[in-house]
């Protein structure tokens, strides 16, 4: 699950849905740059998205964690937040490569977002509970279908590399025992 560093979210992520947690990399940046001056901002955000873009979760963690310690004495605040959320941003290092893209903020969720408000207010005033229920089941089930067919988010074959092999039922039967 990816969202922003809200305890309340973490919290029912790990209660209810028993899942892993991911902080959203762009809240993370935003978060990060607000303990930066504005002048500095351009140049810092630049060194951050360095460790984003190392091969693996090791090489990232090691440039997170040099990066942090150069930035330090002049961004104490930056550091103690880096020190102190490196697991949470870097989670998504963990996948293979051509999923990190797509796990690595909650962008997908926020355009979906995004759609179900513009949809609303081109209605503008809805008679009653129902007609926004149907209106909002109505986009979603448009963007599960979209997602499923046309613009597949994450495509079928490249998630087999996420799950262990299933065996094969057959291949493990017991033969009968000869007579």
């Amino acid at each position: 699950m990816i969202s922003d560093a809200h305890e309340g979210l973490k919290a029912a992520i790990r209660r209810v849905f028993k899942a892993t947690w991911q902080r959203c990399r762009v809240h993370w940046m935003r978060n990060a740059l607000a303990h930066v001056p504005k002048s500095q901002n351009s140049v810092v955000a630049v060194a951050l998205r360095q460790a984003f873009l190392q091969p693996d979760l090791d090489s990232a963690s090691q440039s997170f964690r040099q990066l942090a310690d150069q930035l330090r004495p002049r961004f104490a605040k930056l550091a103690q937040m880096m020190d102190e959320s490196e697991h949470d941003v870097l989670a998504f290092m963990a996948f293979p490569a051509q999923h990190r893209a797509k796990l690595h903020s909650t962008n997908p969720i926020e355009r979906l977002n995004k759609e179900v408000k513009r949809r609303a207010d081109v209605v503008g005033i809805f008679p009653n509970e129902e007609a926004i229920i149907r209106l909002i089941g109505a986009v979603l089930l448009e963007q599960n279908d979209e997602w499923q067919l046309q613009h597949r988010y994450m495509q079928v074959e490249a998630m087999a590399d996420l799950t262990p092999p299933t065996i094969d039922a057959q291949a493990t039967e017991i033969p009968p025992q000869a007579a």
